[in-house]
């Protein structure tokens, strides 16, 4: 209506709007007031709908978070021996490079999770939690098929995300020596010495 008050955007496209701030500007430049005026709303009104900048890079890891798990579970359900499901879902998790977006935003959330009340921190370790439970799956079933060794799937998950938020953090950060084909090239290392059964 004319003269009406304006509508605010659907909050998906607020955290849209938020993770693209991040891979075009850099995480210090989302600030409420700039994120208002990215999608019409004032800093007010933004934090009315997330309470804190917490609250607002929370909602939108676990928006991209929806988005990557949708990935995730479409390559993890193809067909195909395990190793090359293993392979894919490596690669879906290891950042595309310096100051990758996604990386940066789980970054900046694990920095204030030192702080977070149990809701959020249960939040974050849900989203966790759903990286390692398809992972799991994913050995265990390498294991039945007789593809990966008869290892321990969940203690071999846990190792195996450990080495990859270590080497992520790497490649995220811009490191240097450390590239995102090096990292990759370690995974496989590691994967061949581990989960490969002998030939």
């Amino acid at each position: 209506m004319a003269g009406g008050r304006r509508q605010a955007p659907p909050r998906e496209d607020v955290l849209a709007a938020a993770m693209e701030m991040i891979a075009e500007r850099g995480l210090e430049k989302l600030t409420m007031a700039a994120l208002g005026r990215e999608v019409g709303m004032s800093s007010g009104h933004l934090l009315y709908y997330f309470r804190s900048k917490d609250e607002l890079l929370l909602r939108t890891l676990e928006w991209s978070e929806g988005r990557l798990g949708a990935e995730r579970s479409r390559l993890l359900a193809r067909g195909g021996p395990a190793r090359e499901r293993l392979d894919a879902y490596v690669d879906l998790y290891v950042p595309d490079g310096h100051r990758d977006p996604h990386w940066t935003l789980w970054l900046e959330v694990w920095n204030r999770s030192q702080n977070a009340d149990d809701d959020a921190r249960d939040r974050q370790a849900a989203i966790e939690g759903a990286w390692h439970r398809d992972l799991v799956a994913l050995i265990a079933e390498g294991v039945s098929r007789g593809e990966f060794r008869p290892v321990d799937p969940d203690r071999c998950a846990a190792r195996l995300r450990a080495l990859l938020d270590g080497f992520s953090i790497h490649v995220a950060i811009g490191l240097r020596g450390t590239d995102r084909d090096q990292v990759l090239g370690h995974v496989r290392e590691f994967v061949e010495r581990t989960l490969l059964a002998d030939a």
